[in-house]
């Protein structure tokens, strides 16, 4: 096979058949136009488990729930200020759960907030702006 693609369970099943009649996988492989690794893992797993079903991935464990996130993104709102690093460390002292600030950037990326430094500059006064003004003519 050129590409890669996972084979549906009624083509599973045929291979399973195939080989339950008493034929080669090798055999099997050719007839189907699989490599025969593929072919021999999925006799493998099927003689260990006894279906031959495909196990879809888990992805990965949250380390919060939705409560919890809605809890990150409202505290930081209460005060625009903090940094993620503060919001993580205000979340420890509450729930007792150690999340990382890179977690909580995602959390408040997710309830639309971004953790964005504003550009530190002087204000300007009356006296500043006219000056600017006069030297503009």
């Amino acid at each position: 096979m050129s590409s890669r693609h996972h084979i549906d369970d009624f083509m599973r099943g045929r291979i399973i058949g195939k080989i339950e009649e008493g034929r080669k996988i090798t055999d099997v492989a050719r007839e189907f136009d699989i490599a025969h690794s593929v072919v021999s893992r999925l006799w493998k797993s099927f003689k260990t488990t006894g279906m031959c079903s495909r196990r879809h991935g888990r992805g990965c464990v949250r380390s919060t729930t939705p409560a919890e996130d809605r809890y990150i993104v409202l505290s930081a709102k209460r005060n625009r200020h903090t940094t993620a690093q503060q919001v993580a460390n205000q979340f420890l002292a509450a729930s007792g759960k150690q999340i990382s600030r890179k977690t909580v950037a995602r959390r408040l990326r997710g309830g639309g907030l971004y953790a964005r430094r504003p550009v530190l500059c002087i204000p300007l006064t009356r006296q500043h702006r006219t000056a600017r003004l006069q030297w503009c003519r």
